[in-house]
């Protein structure tokens, strides 16, 4: 998923949005950096496909507000053994 960067874009948007996906859960799926990722949905996707950009923004915006929530989670199972 190397080759064309507006298609990548575009094929990460869509994942993003199907599946509510982390950015990093994204970057997992697609085997590229969390940077690649984000560049890509915020400099890149806007520029040729406005709807699609506005609609993955949400999701990423809601992730962001989340964020503390899921690093709690994580390190109460870390320290419960879960």
């Amino acid at each position: 998923m190397k080759g064309n960067m507006e298609e990548r874009a575009c094929h990460l948007a869509l994942y993003i949005i199907e599946n509510r996906a982390t950015v990093r859960t994204a970057a997992r799926q697609f085997g590229i950096s969390k940077s690649t990722v984000h560049k890509d949905l915020i400099e890149r996707l806007p520029a040729f496909n406005r709807p699609l950009y506005l609609q993955v923004k949400r999701i990423l915006e809601e992730n962001k507000a989340e964020r503390h929530i899921r690093g709690g989670i994580a390190t109460r199972r870390k320290y419960k053994g879960m």
